[in-house]
């Protein structure tokens, strides 16, 4: 899955939810997503700004995030 994809993925269920009030940050290893939810929008982008939380994930954890395939609580405790 390219990088693209996902962050058109999480764009479009970030434009349904109301702004997180913090910034988060998905290390991917060579690739970060960063969701700015401090204004009044959640903004996507790949930079590799500082973040309030920093979840590091390879990509296939991720896309299975995304999809429902991995439980995020199992994947903490695994």
């Amino acid at each position: 899955m390219s990088l693209e994809t996902l962050i058109s993925q999480i764009q479009e269920r970030s434009s349904n939810a109301e702004p997180l009030g913090k910034k988060l940050k998905f290390d991917l290893g060579e690739d970060k997503i960063h969701i700015d939810g401090t204004g009044d929008s959640n903004t996507i982008s790949t930079n590799d700004d500082e973040a309030d939380t920093t979840i590091e994930v390879s990509p296939d954890d991720f896309q299975k995030l995304l999809d429902g395939d991995l439980n995020p609580m199992g994947a903490v405790m695994a």
